[in-house]
């Protein structure tokens, strides 16, 4: 087996990692918001300061950029300026429904690429992007019964 085969055999997962300016209004949305689920997590001095998430299959960790000590060093600017993860789900029209249900501001589900997508941002401005495949014609806007 050539380096290259063993290398590709051995990377299981991409996980994003986050640096968050305010951990409690990231797990607000993607805990209470989006329905994650805390699976790992680094407390230092009682402050949570690391967090893996999870949601079905799928994984993000968050860090807070710290505010004191010679850790400090978040960028200038909005955070999440530019960077957009798609999670692609089973059903992203239930996705939206219940982000909506629970305050998340998410966009209208449309189909792109054929597939349906939905689209917020969260706090610190990362698009996050839930999208299932259709076979429904490209460019459909969904609309609700109840809006």
């Amino acid at each position: 087996m050539s380096d290259q085969e063993q290398t590709s055999r051995n990377v299981k997962e991409a996980v994003p990692f986050f640096g968050v300016s305010d951990m409690d209004t990231s797990l607000h949305f993607y805990v209470d918001g989006l329905g994650f689920e805390m699976k790992l997590k680094w407390v230092d001095e009682g402050k949570l300061r690391w967090c893996m998430l999870q949601i079905g299959d799928a994984s993000i960790m968050l860090q807070e950029f710290w505010k004191d000590s010679h850790h400090t060093g978040q960028p200038e600017g909005k955070l999440g300026l530019g960077v957009s993860i798609c999670f692609i789900c089973d059903d992203a029209i239930a996705i939206y429904r219940s982000s909506r249900a629970h305050g998340i501001e998410a966009e209208r589900p449309f189909v792109g690429n054929g597939m349906w997508v939905t689209s917020m941002a969260d706090p610190d401005g990362y698009r996050i992007d839930f999208e299932s495949y259709t076979d429904v014609p490209e460019e459909t806007i969904y609309h609700d019964e109840v809006e």
